[in-house]
């Protein structure tokens, strides 16, 4: 079987999946990349030095594009993330097995009157009739879909894949953490809500808890942020590092028992979820984000809380301060989920049955959770 995936640039979050599908296809996989990777994205350690073979580019020039809408056309499976939609006509029109991988369309809310005018055209492009399946990157991918009346029934949970880390004493490693140590980190900007990691320090200080909370990242907030730990006096408990690469604040993140997760909806997925729980993090998590409801399950591998909502988060960070217990509990289990269930191997081998299954139109049966399940239609509603 021969699998193509297509998005708009090759990174760190993809490769892992790509590497286990290239592996499990005996080679007959490739990635399309659509675009030149933005300079914000390589300045955050986005870019990969060592491009695999199996990586094309359309963008370069006419004779690289033709030769990867052939790849396309001929393909007897293709994941189309962020592609143009004149790549994938060909083979819609003649039936061919695609899948749609998106992340929530309605990031912003209630604005399905905006989308009203893509109606048509959406239904246009992805006629029910057609083998065109949704891969749902975030718990509330369908729903957003399906309030379109898009991919009823032939939606399933997907996600981003970085690197696991295996450690052969997972044990040792979370007993090794700096104790009641803290950490944010992400781009300093408004949907993030970085200033809830500090308005949390200011009450942990003020109850009297001994911690320290470390914030890497670098963004249009940072002054702002700055300004507010030095006005709430938390110099001594609170420090702001510069952006770092993946691999460091992965290192950083084996250090670290506790992970602040403040973003709201429009946090399509959040890979860094992936890599706190990797590395054995007990997590305090927004439940708008879209990888919460498929990665976590509160109070048995992390804790959820309504986002936005500052006294939540407090309380919910403060029950891991004062229960290390539970905190060393859930961060084994969050380490467990993402070694047993959602990882690259996980993802492909799940992804390849599907896609045998329905190239085969044999009765398949899906897995019951993890990659490739049944997609739920999920209210993002708290509780």
């Amino acid at each position: 079987m021969n699998v193509v995936f297509v998005s708009n640039y090759f990174n760190h979050h993809q490769r892992a999946l790509c590497e286990s599908l290239y592996n499990m296809t005996n080679k007959n996989f490739t990635f399309i990349a659509t675009s030149e990777m933005r300079k914000e994205r390589k300045d955050l350690g986005y870019g990969e030095k060592n491009i695999p073979d199996y990586v094309k580019f359309s963008y370069v020039d006419e004779d690289n594009r033709i030769l990867c809408q052939k790849i396309i056309d001929d393909a007897d499976v293709v994941i189309a993330g962020s592609a143009p939609e004149y790549m994938l006509k060909k083979r819609i029109r003649y039936n061919k097995l695609t899948f749609r991988y998106s992340e929530r369309l309605l990031k912003n809310g209630k604005e399905i009157i905006k989308f009203i005018p893509h109606y048509f055209i959406w239904h246009l492009r992805n006629p029910f009739s057609k083998s065109l399946y949704l891969l749902c990157a975030g718990a509330y991918t369908y729903a957003d879909y399906k309030k379109y009346g898009l991919f009823k029934n032939k939606s399933y949970k997907w996600g981003y894949f970085p690197a696991v880390r295996n450690y052969a004493d997972v044990d040792k490693m979370i007993s090794e953490k700096i104790p009641n140590s803290i950490l944010w980190c992400g781009r300093f900007i408004d949907w993030k809500h970085p200033e809830i990691a500090v308005y949390i320090a200011k009450d942990l200080k003020k109850a009297g808890f001994c911690f320290k909370l470390s914030m890497i990242g670098n963004g249009v907030l940072k002054n702002y942020l700055e300004e507010l730990i030095k006005n709430e006096h938390l110099e001594d408990c609170v420090q702001i590092l510069d952006a770092m690469k993946p691999d460091e604040i992965r290192d950083y993140m084996e250090q670290t028992e506790i992970f602040l997760f403040t973003s709201d909806r429009k946090e399509g997925w959040g890979a860094v979820l992936n890599e706190a729980m990797n590395s054995g993090c007990a997590v305090v998590a927004s439940h708008a984000i879209g990888s919460v409801p498929y990665l976590i399950e509160d109070e048995k591998n992390g804790l959820i809380c309504e986002s936005c909502n500052i006294d939540d988060f407090y309380r919910k960070t403060e029950i891991y301060l004062k229960n290390p217990n539970l905190r060393l509990q859930l961060s084994k289990q969050a380490y467990k989920t993402i070694i047993d269930k959602w990882n690259a191997e996980t993802a492909a081998s799940a992804f390849l049955d599907l896609a045998k299954g329905i190239l085969s139109e044999e009765t398949y049966i899906l897995p019951e959770s993890g990659p490739c399940s049944r997609a739920a239609v999920l209210n993002d509603d708290w509780r």
